[in-house]
């Protein structure tokens, strides 16, 4: 077999060499492409919310890169036996409003049969080449703030479960479909060292990645914004495999107080979830501001950047 370079082009700003949301790959010296593909199986019933949360959170890559989105391609695996024509139509339409809802378009896309509903999207957006927000370029000293609430991979599970209110659901898909883009859009006027979006490593996961050895994040609890709603279904045991697997792997990469222990919202896996963005402590309340203002009521600040401890996360 063949070896092969994926690294060896000068113009690859952002390859496969880190742990990076996205690729980048520099055009001229205003203008670089930001390209990233995902897809999702159905995390609510109605098939246009299904659309509008597997674009947002297809999209978001381009968003923590600080980049805007210009085209998208539709990914589709359809059961057609089982499934009428409407379901399909009323996905890409979900779809086509949140790639609409961010200035980009649809440029095609391509469609399979499969036996379970999956949705997602390859998205190509611009950014400049020096203004490539990378995962892993945080600075000791920085404050993390988080845009999105914790437990949707609880809700999720939950909902899949038939053990969520039907009055809550809305709620919950209205959070899953908001899109990153006016946060990505608002962090770029502040001091911003590094940002990635939270997904399925869960906020440990996405931690873990973005302290790449070089420094460690010590996050206070306290300040997680937890939905509610997930609280007790978690304490049921309403938890997706995703998130033991966070647990199971980064356990010893953590250390937290005794009272908190393995709390599992730390490692929840989410889909769709808000922006972990790395900002001058001096510069962090005028974000926050402006997050909310943008409609992110739950952004906060969740924990800061230390120098390397004996663990890359710290909880307490």
């Amino acid at each position: 077999m063949a070896d092969f370079d994926f690294g060896c082009n000068d113009n690859l700003i952002v390859g496969i060499d880190g742990n990076e949301d996205a690729t980048v790959y520099r055009l001229d010296e205003e203008r670089a492409l930001v390209q990233t593909v995902d897809l999702i199986t159905p995390v609510v019933d109605d098939p246009y919310v299904y659309g509008q949360v597997a674009a947002a959170n297809a999209l978001s890559d381009v968003f923590a890169m600080g980049g805007e989105v210009i085209t998208a391609m539709n990914i589709v695996g359809f059961d057609a036996c089982h499934q009428p024509p409407e379901v399909l139509a009323e996905m890409l339409a979900g779809g086509q409003s949140k790639v609409e809802e961010c200035g980009g378009v649809i440029a095609g896309g391509h469609t399979i049969e499969t036996p379970e509903m999956l949705y997602g999207m390859s998205v190509t957006g611009l950014v400049h080449p020096g203004r490539v927000y990378r995962n892993s370029s945080v600075r000791v000293g920085d404050v993390l703030i988080l845009t999105k609430p914790l437990g949707m991979g609880v809700l999720t599970t939950g909902i899949k479960a038939d053990m969520v209110e039907a009055d809550r659901i809305p709620v919950i898909a209205q959070i899953l479909a908001q899109l990153n883009y006016r946060a990505s859009v608002a962090m770029r006027d502040y001091d911003v060292s590094a940002c990635t979006d939270v997904t399925g490593f869960g906020l440990a996961g996405h931690a873990y990645e973005m302290a790449a050895g070089r420094v460690s994040m010590v996050f206070d609890y306290a300040s997680l914004p937890i939905l509610p709603e997930a609280i007790p279904l978690a304490q049921m045991g309403i938890i997706p495999a995703g998130t033991h697997n966070n647990l199971e792997f980064l356990r010893s990469h953590t250390q937290s107080d005794p009272a908190i222990g393995d709390d599992l919202f730390f490692y929840d896996a989410q889909t769709s979830g808000g922006l972990l963005i790395a900002v001058s402590a001096d510069d962090a309340p005028a974000l926050i501001r402006r997050l909310h203002d943008e409609g992110y009521p739950y952004a906060t600040i969740v924990g800061e950047v230390v120098p390397p401890a004996s663990t890359r996360l710290i909880v307490h």
